[in-house]
């Protein structure tokens, strides 16, 4: 009985070379955790940013009831691979033992870049103390990020599960694909957040409302919150009655619609349709979670126009 519902689950969720048999083992293996709402968006979000399950390129994460969307490593170095003047890339350790000498110079803009003079090494080499990857692009200088160790301790420190684990057993491999992530996106305006959490709020009375928390992994996060805007210090304008979250969620989406250049209903109509088939927009859920797909296109868009006016 599980299977056929699985099966029926995965009808209309096919895309570019997954099959339908595709998307049910994405859903008993690595969506196993999701519930039914959350593997529709799940897939969703993969459809829209083009992101194979099935290469490892994006999975899902169900933390306390919160799905959390993580982009690979695979992912970026794909995008790269398909944007123009593709020219390589690579990413190295830095051992307590190595000769390692690098400098900074400027470019005809006058912005800073990264060169490595020396990287030389033998065995022993000792324990990593930093590293550096480089990505390549034609007609560009190369894109150096270089960090240390102690920039990172902290995911061996965190308090999602996979991660502690991941960077504690698998520190050098983390390490790398981390430098790399940030080199490749940073090359190539790869404007995708390495992870998207979506979650139901836990309070009473809110089992309806999402929380949204978009962050590259890095120290920093960058928290979105719906429905905080400070009052006005007018008291006449503070006796008005505010606008409800739906409604400023339909506000945010209409904008997003705009810049993406679809002003008509037809064409609103017809993009929920492709991308969001089974989103109620009539929800504060629906609203929100169409809003981050608008926004992800949104994204894709700029960073395919910069690709463009590069070339020119």
């Amino acid at each position: 009985m599980a299977n056929n519902q699985n099966q029926l689950l995965a009808q209309g969720m096919t895309f570019g070379e997954l099959t339908q048999e595709d998307v049910t083992t994405i859903r008993q293996t690595l969506a196993k955790d999701c519930n039914d709402s959350q593997f529709k968006l799940f897939m969703s979000i993969a459809k829209s940013s083009g992101a194979n399950p099935v290469m490892n390129e994006i999975y899902p994460a169900v933390r306390s009831g919160q799905l959390t969307v993580q982009f690979a490593v695979e992912y970026f170095v794909r995008k790269a691979k398909e944007s123009p003047g593709y020219a390589g890339h690579d990413v190295q350790l830095v051992h307590d033992n190595d000769e390692f000498k690098m400098h900074q110079e400027q470019d005809e803009e006058g912005r800073y870049y990264a060169v490595i003079d020396e990287h030389s090494w033998a065995f022993p080499r000792g324990k990593v103390i930093g590293g550096y990857a480089i990505a390549y692009r034609e007609g560009k200088k190369p894109f150096t990020v270089v960090m240390e160790v102690d920039e990172v301790e902290h995911f061996k420190k965190s308090n999602i599960g996979m991660q502690k684990t991941m960077w504690t057993n698998y520190f050098n491999d983390m390490f790398k694909k981390h430098m790399l992530r940030r080199a490749l996106k940073a090359a190539y305006e790869l404007n995708y957040d390495d992870e998207v959490t979506v979650g139901e709020a836990q309070g009473p009375g809110n089992q309806d409302e999402f929380q949204q928390n978009r962050r590259d992994i890095t120290p920093n996060q960058d928290v979105i919150e719906h429905g905080n805007s400070k009052p006005d210090n007018n008291p006449d304008q503070q006796q008005e009655q505010k606008p409800s979250k739906v409604d400023e969620l339909k506000s945010q989406m209409k904008s997003l619609f705009t810049q993406l250049g679809i002003t008509t209903n037809d064409g609103i109509k017809e993009y929920l349709k492709k991308h969001a088939p089974d989103v109620n927009p009539g929800t504060q859920k629906g609203l929100i979670a169409i809003n981050q797909l608008l926004e992800m296109h949104v994204e894709m868009q700029q960073a395919q126009s910069a690709d463009e006016d590069a070339l020119d």
